[in-house]
């Protein structure tokens, strides 16, 4: 239930944000103060809908998410606990998996509608989007913190977790690499006759060649998100085959613990009193 209301309160925030963007559409008037050409001005309005809407889908379909793996954790816990067979584990262990499958998915259509609904991280909670890194978690992040919770292991086993460890890391590292020279190429593309960004039709038409080109290098986020995710789930599903399925079992339950208590605070940092 606090899991829920927090999911509301987020959704209804995000909800206001995309309200104001709207608003600066209809009128014509940039984030910044300046006015868009007209002929931009249509086909944002245009596009405004269909974004918005994805987006409003997504956060939607993201709290059924959350909602079905808290039942699912609850579950899996109670199993744990109960010193269940390893029959019975596995299966639950196994629906767990299948629904992360799930939620990437979802993450994958969404960045079709709004990629930098996912990037900003606004369908999570403010501490959550501390720790983002291209609209999820870190891998290599979440291994180091799990190590310690799974012991003992195997000599075996800590070399597989140490070797995804390190692989993610240089994943991760290559990935951001990729942004760092995708906002550095859009920098320059928009920066170029920043001078002459309206007034007369030829410089309209050097504006909408401008924007058509910062457009065609922004497409590219799409792909940077996807490759994140499969390397997220990549992560997941080595980091199973690694480990028993009592081990995986345990894993799963400290990774939801984890990110329950980054929601957790929060909600006490946003009720925190305020002098």
């Amino acid at each position: 239930m606090a899991d829920g209301r927090r999911t509301e309160v987020t959704s209804h925030n995000n909800e206001r944000e995309r309200e104001r963007v709207r608003e600066r559409a209809e009128t014509g008037e940039g984030k910044d103060g300046h006015l868009i050409p007209p002929v931009l001005q249509q086909v944002i309005h245009n596009h405004c809908s269909i974004f918005f809407t994805g987006a409003m889908q997504f956060d939607a379909e993201y709290a059924r998410w959350l909602e079905e793996q808290n039942r699912q954790i609850n579950e899996l816990r109670a199993a744990v606990n109960s010193h269940a067979g390893d029959t019975e584990l596995r299966m639950i262990v196994d629906g767990v998996m299948a629904h992360y499958d799930e939620i990437f998915r979802l993450k994958g259509v969404a960045a079709k509608a709004d990629v930098f609904h996912l990037l900003s991280g606004m369908w999570k909670t403010p501490a959550e989007r501390c720790f983002l890194w291209l609209g999820g978690f870190r891998s290599s992040e979440l291994l180091k913190l799990l190590v310690s919770q799974l012991e003992p292991l195997t000599e075996q086993q800590l070399l597989g977790i140490t070797n995804l460890q390190e692989s993610s890391q240089q994943a991760e590292d290559a990935l951001s690499q990729g942004m760092e020279a995708l906002q550095q190429s859009l920098a320059e593309t928009l920066s170029t006759g920043s001078q002459n960004s309206s007034g007369s039709s030829g410089n309209v038409a050097n504006y909408m060649g401008q924007m058509a080109m910062a457009m065609g290098k922004l497409g590219t986020l799409e792909g940077f998100i996807r490759q994140a995710d499969n390397l997220r789930q990549q992560t997941l599903q080595q980091m199973h085959r690694i480990l028993t399925t009592r081990q995986s079992a345990r894993a799963l339950l400290a990774i939801h613990d984890y990110f329950s208590r980054l929601r957790a605070l929060s909600s006490l940092w946003l009720a925190r009193p305020r002098d």
